[in-house]
């Protein structure tokens, strides 16, 4: 297209209409962030050629900003959610960064994300199983400000670095070792209908009974509200109620697992003689109950320093490729599982 001599000074909606990508991408590259994909900076560049005198020139890409991390984790910080906090706290103090904490329950309903990126004092952030839906992560990655997500809730949007585990992988090993010992009526305590984790170890599950031979029957799966000990409990009421009971429970986390404990034990059953029972976590309770639990180890500390890593790099505007990171699990056998 030539130039449009003569004509009112190019706007960012004419470049945007010249190389088909969104303003708010264009306005990215317009003022120098750094989190844009490089062959899409050079189309935008491009398209300023094209456009010449007429057209806003690209910005030089910024130095890292000055300020600290904003760490939000809207839940309780017990032993799951701690071990994650306090690893990030300690990676940003290697870096030299001081880090703002937004911890507890009454957070979530706080909106937080829109004000970040107007806050001076605050170079980027790490959100941990933000409750925010993918379109609000959107709107923030759109504004141009760094921020890695740990442990998404749902799939995270394109162009939004997150670490998480290999939750489909850690699944289907703990459902192959429960599949290996015999049985073949196992009940899933799964998580939160709709929660990335629950899907992928569900499907992880399914995947090791299929290779059993065994197709997951709907009467064997619990779908929980929240994945605390009293919902596990509840859950495992239902399934060990049933005319056939399963022989094995597998539950979404560790602190479930212990309510199946509870619920075996109130109905007279030995695990793991007749009943086995595993969780996922390998949280400091899975070790405390009597037997053990066997459960699949996330490695929550590595996934902070990881995502601490991945921040620092956005801050410095260095490309980052691997957006998406899977953290490999580990199966921990235990006491709790045993033949059919």
């Amino acid at each position: 297209m030539a130039a449009r001599a003569g004509r009112a000074r190019a706007t960012v909606r004419d470049i945007a209409a010249e190389t088909g990508l969104s303003i708010a991408t264009v306005s990215r590259v317009l003022n120098g962030q750094a989190n844009v994909a490089p062959h899409t900076r050079e189309l935008v560049q491009r398209a300023v050629g094209r456009l010449g005198d007429q057209a806003p020139r690209p910005r030089a890409i910024r130095e890292p900003s000055p300020g600290a991390v904003y760490v939000r984790c809207p839940y309780v910080l017990t032993d799951y959610f701690g071990l994650i906090v306090s690893s990030v706290g300690e990676t940003i103090e290697l870096h030299g960064r001081q880090m703002i904490l937004s911890a507890g329950e009454a957070a979530q309903a706080a909106p937080v994300l829109p004000g970040l990126p107007d806050r001076q004092d605050i170079a980027g952030a790490i959100l941990i199983l933000p409750p925010e839906p993918g379109e609000e992560l959107a709107l923030l990655r759109d504004r141009g400000f760094p921020f890695v997500v740990i442990d998404p809730r749902t799939p995270p949007p394109k162009d939004i670095a997150a670490v998480s585990a290999a939750h489909f992988a850690g699944g289907r090993k703990l459902m192959a070792h429960v599949a290996g010992l015999g049985h073949r009526r196992v009940g899933i305590i799964g998580g939160p209908v709709a929660w990335l984790p629950s899907e992928a170890r569900l499907a992880g599950y399914t995947a090791s009974l299929a290779d059993a031979g065994v197709l997951l029957a709907p009467e064997l799966v619990r779908n929980v509200p929240e994945p605390s000990t009293e919902h596990g409990y509840l859950a495992a009421c239902e399934l060990l109620d049933l005319p056939e009971r399963p022989t094995a429970l597998v539950a979404f986390n560790d602190k479930m697992a212990v309510g199946a404990l509870w619920a075996a034990a109130e109905r007279g059953l030995s695990v793991p003689g007749d009943l086995s029972v595993a969780g996922f976590d390998d949280i400091d309770v899975s070790r405390a109950t009597s037997p053990a639990l066997t459960t699949v180890r996330q490695p929550l500390q590595e996934m902070g320093r990881m995502a601490v890593t991945l921040l620092v790099r956005l801050l410095s505007r260095h490309a980052v490729e691997a957006l998406h990171v899977s953290l490999e699990t580990e199966l921990i056998v235990r006491g709790s599982t045993g033949p059919v």
